[in-house]
């Protein structure tokens, strides 16, 4: 038998004895996830930890994604990576610490992670077959923007426009006045991208106040992120503006 024809052997077989022990193994899965949060472009560690062993060549280790077709994201067998099944987009970023595997420690690297990367990973110890659940989170913040949008012709109030691209979880805005009270306003609107993150864009409008300091704050509890910008509308130029919204309103 040639060395090519023993590869796929090899490889067939590793890959009927895993599926025959994550099926085995599906009934053992009663620990919660625990969640490791990172942010867009982390090199983030998912731990994951097994008995210590004196023989090397017995650990065999599957990080897997259920929800992903491969679901492989990196295998480790006979001491030596096995990538014959991995997925495309853990190609070059999934690894473990390989000067620590006799200690237990079967704990995987990503690199570079993306929103992609969020979901659940599973660590499967091949020998005793079992198992432990990672929940990835992966999120992203960009620091919001505001203008003024125009004008409430019936009261003469000023509407302000926040807006901010690149969140990740969904993030919640916040309207403060120059003082720190909340600001009254309406749900944001929201656009999700095909990796779900979010654009939100929210208005509120103002009265002139002595100081007309205004805050626009954007949080992220689950990321415990936060970003905030602050504008400041001199009086002579908010009445420049609401002269100049009503000369076009009388314009148009």
């Amino acid at each position: 038998m040639n060395h090519k024809l023993e590869g796929l052997v090899f490889g067939l077989i590793i890959s009927v004895l895993l599926l025959i022990h994550t099926i085995e193994g599906q009934s053992q899965e009663s620990n919660l996830p625990q969640i490791i949060k990172a942010m867009l472009g982390d090199d983030v560690v998912l731990p994951c930890h097994i008995k210590a062993s004196e023989d090397p060549s017995q650990i065999t280790i599957e990080w897997g994604r259920p929800d992903l077709k491969p679901r492989f994201v990196y295998v480790w067998h006979n001491q030596k990576e096995y990538l014959t099944d991995q997925n495309t987009a853990y190609i070059g970023r999934a690894s473990l610490f390989h000067d620590k595997l006799n200690d237990g420690d079967v704990s995987l690297k990503l690199s570079n992670v993306t929103h992609s990367d969020n979901g659940k990973y599973r660590c499967y110890n091949l020998k005793d077959k079992t198992e432990y659940l990672v929940q990835l989170l992966v999120g992203s913040v960009s620091s919001p923007g505001i203008s003024l949008a125009g004008l409430d012709t019936s009261s003469g109030r000023v509407i302000l426009d926040c807006s901010c691209a690149g969140w990740y979880p969904e993030p919640e805005v916040i309207w403060l006045h120059g003082e720190g009270n909340i600001i009254s306003a309406g749900p944001p609107e929201t656009i999700t991208d095909s990796d779900g993150v979010y654009n939100v864009s929210s208005r509120v409008t103002v009265e002139k106040r002595h100081n007309n300091y205004f805050t626009c704050r954007l949080q992220q509890k689950d990321i415990n992120q936060t970003k905030e910008t602050h504008i400041h509308i001199p009086g002579k130029k908010l009445k420049q503006f609401q002269e100049q919204t009503r000369y076009l309103m009388l314009f148009f």
